[in-house]
C-alpha cells in the first residue's frame, strides 16, 4: 500500500532502515582472474562472480593422482606376490603331512620333521607380512585420497559463488589483484524488504506484538510522507536508553525497547539509512 499523507501528524515510533548485509570473502589465496561484483549490481544467489587462479592447485592434484596410480599397483603386485606365497604354504603343508606319515613309519628322520615344520612356519610368515604390506599400502591410497579431496574442495573454492540474492554495497578489490583467504572481496545486502528498527517505550509495548501488521510512514517529499505497510518481526526482550535519533528531551531520558518491522521493498524506495517512521 502507498499513499501520501501529511507529515505533521506525530507518529508512534521512529527509526531508520536496516538490511542484512552479508561481507563476501575470499577462501583461498591467489590472483584473483575475473571478479564482476560492481557497487550497484544485482546478483543471484549461487551466481559466480569471480574466479581465484588454480593453476598451482591443478598441479598439485594431477601429481597426487599420479602417486595414488602408482599406490594402487602396489596392491596389485601384493595380491601376485601373497598368491604364490600361499602355493608355496599349500606345497609345504602337503610335504608336512607326508613327512610326518612317515616320521611316524620310521622313514623319515627327526630333521627331516623339523625342517618341513620350520619351512611352513616361515611361508606363514612371509603370508602374514604381506597381508600386513597390502594394509599399509591401503591406508596410504586412503591418505592420498584424502588429499585429492582437500584439493578438489580448495579447487571450488577458488570460484568465488555469490551466497545470497542481493544488490552489490561495497566492492573491495579489482581483477588481477592478489588476494588471500579470508581477505573481503565485496558487501552484498538482499533490499526486496527491509527492516525498519524503531524503538517504543514500555507504555507501548503491551499493545504491540511479533506478526502485527502497522503502518510504516517514510518521506514523500518536503511535505508529505508516503505510507507503506510493514510487519513486527522482533521485540527487544530488555528496554535500553533511547538512541540520540529521538528528539524530544522527555523521550531522551527515558528507557524504551527496540522493534523491527520487516517492509517489503519491491520498487526500492527504500534505502538502507532512511528515515522512517511506525503507527500503530
Amino acid at each position: 500500500m502507498l499513499m501520501g499523507c501529511s507529515s505533521e501528524e506525530k507518529s508512534d515510533a521512529y527509526g531508520q532502515f536496516e538490511a542484512t548485509e552479508t561481507i563476501v570473502s575470499s577462501k583461498t589465496s591467489g590472483e584473483l582472474l575475473s571478479f564482476i561484483a560492481d557497487e550497484g549490481d544485482q546478483l543471484k544467489a549461487g551466481q559466480q562472480v569471480g574466479l581465484v587462479d588454480t593453476t598451482q592447485l591443478q598441479l598439485r592434484k594431477e601429481e597426487l593422482e599420479s602417486q595414488l596410480e602408482s599406490t594402487r599397483s602396489q596392491i596389485e603386485n601384493i595380491n601376485a606376490q601373497v598368491a604364490v606365497q600361499q602355493e608355496q604354504l599349500q606345497t609345504a603343508l602337503t610335504d608336512l603331512q607326508r613327512t610326518q606319515a612317515l616320521f611316524k613309519d620310521s622313514a623319515a628322520t627327526q630333521q627331516q620333521l623339523d625342517d618341513i615344520q620350520g619351512r611352513v612356519r616361515t611361508l606363514r610368515k612371509q603370508v602374514d607380512a604381506s597381508q600386513t604390506q597390502k594394509e599399509s599400502v591401503r591406508a596410504q591410497i586412503k591418505a592420498t585420497r584424502s588429499r585429492i579431496n582437500q584439493l578438489e574442495q580448495q579447487l571450488k573454492d577458488a570460484h568465488v559463488l555469490n551466497p545470497v540474492k542481493g544488490i552489490v554495497l561495497t566492492s573491495y578489490v579489482e581483477p588481477h589483484e592478489i588476494v588471500g583467504q579470508g581477505q573481503p572481496l565485496y558487501q552484498v545486502a538482499n533490499l526486496d524488504t527491509l527492516e525498519l528498527r524503531v524503538y517504543i517505550s514500555g507504555a507501548q509495548l503491551p499493545s504491540v506484538k511479533l506478526g502485527q501488521t502497522v503502518k510504516v510512514l517514510v518521506d514523500k517529499n518536503a511535505e508529505e510522507n508516503q505510507q507503506l505497510s510493514g510487519k513486527v518481526s522482533w521485540i527487544a526482550s530488555e528496554a535500553e536508553f533511547t538512541p540520540k535519533m529521538i528528539q524530544t528531551k522527555e523521550e531522551r531520558v527515558t528507557q524504551v525497547y527496540a522493534m523491527k518491522v520487516k517492509v517489503p521493498n519491491p520498487d526500492g524506495i527504500l534505502k538502507i539509512g532512511m528515515p522512517g517512521e511506525v503507527n500503530f
